[in-house]
């Protein structure tokens, strides 16, 4: 195999590595070296970056049989679980998911198959995103859950968010109002509460259209013609799904009057009710919860802008507003 040319690591992902401190500058320095070695493991050739990471550095290669697919590299951050990715993506076996060609956990290195463009890029209306999403989210549920899987796994999700509400509220100088807070901590409580084994499954966790991509070939398991990428895979009420579905669409909720956007956000959320069968109450709480989550997480990694937008959308869906 040919040497490839520097990695071309994007802004975003630069910006997050170095919040990993002496972690994240190794991690970049070595990247280099991570691609060469995986060449050669996994018989590849390295082609040019792909636009628009995040989170990862992820690149076209080509496969020694001639196959269009991509390599996807991940930062040691503990906040993007690349383990349960993985294993998500292994047991999925292409049912929902992109297909997992090989994996190193160790390095935190995927190839997966070649997709098309994510769902963000397509002419769709909002509501026939939703559509999709709910679509493909049923087919993803069914993953069997880990064997010795326990209610208090099923309920971590809630816990989880309620800390970074509260700790990033308080350490960024309290960037959204004391109600939108108090009232979405309240939702965490009850989402911890509600949350039981018998209803969890294993969760895609960040199913936003960002992360449905075009299926590029007919197969089994993407049917639906788009398929996940970057699943979280951890047990959860499948109502934090559609919640994280609901999360978005900042822009179109920020375009017109408070009251527009709350109309607008309610008959979302009984769009993805009907299309799902799940209640609709869990997922205008998660819904909000992650929205107030989200922003505070995006403020806190530097994306002013965005995390800002998220915040003030939330302003506009709490009570008392």
């Amino acid at each position: 195999m040919q040497h490839t040319a520097p990695v071309d690591v994007p802004a975003a992902v630069v910006q997050r590595a170095a919040l990993l401190g002496a972690a994240g500058q190794a991690w970049l320095a070595g990247l280099d070296d991570l691609v060469h070695e995986l060449e050669r493991r996994w018989s590849f050739t390295a082609g040019a970056p792909l636009p628009g990471g995040s989170a990862a550095c992820v690149r076209q290669v080509r496969t020694a049989d001639g196959r269009d697919a991509v390599l996807k590299l991940e930062p040691p951050d503990p906040d993007l679980l690349t383990a349960g990715q993985i294993e998500t993506l292994a047991a999925a076996r292409g049912n929902g998911y992109v297909e997992l060609l090989a994996s190193d956990l160790e390095q935190r290195a995927l190839l997966l198959e070649a997709l098309g463009a994510p769902m963000t890029r397509s002419s769709l209306s909002p509501e026939q995103q939703m559509a999709l999403l709910c679509r493909m989210l049923v087919r993803a549920w069914q993953l069997p859950r880990p064997d010795g899987a326990t209610t208090e796994q099923a309920r971590e999700k809630a816990g989880v968010l309620a800390q970074l509400v509260s700790t990033h509220w308080e350490d960024l100088g309290r960037p959204c109002t004391e109600r939108v807070v108090d009232v979405v901590l309240e939702m965490a409580a009850r989402r911890r509460a509600g949350s039981d084994l018998e209803r969890s499954v294993v969760v895609h966790g960040d199913p936003h259209p960002g992360n449905a991509l075009r299926a590029v070939r007919q197969r089994p398991g993407a049917e639906v013609g788009w398929v996940f990428v970057d699943p979280d895979g951890f047990l959860a009420d499948p109502a934090y799904d559609l919640g994280v579905v609901l999360r978005g669409w900042c822009a179109e909720l920020l375009a017109g009057s408070a009251d527009d956007a709350l109309s607008t956000a309610r008959r979302w959320c009984r769009l993805l009710a009907d299309r799902s069968g799940i209640d609709q109450t869990a997922i205008w709480e998660w819904g909000l919860l992650e929205r107030v989550s989200s922003g505070l997480y995006l403020l806190h990694l530097g994306a002013l802008e965005e995390g800002r937008s998220y915040l003030a959308s939330a302003e506009r869906l709490v009570p008392g507003g």
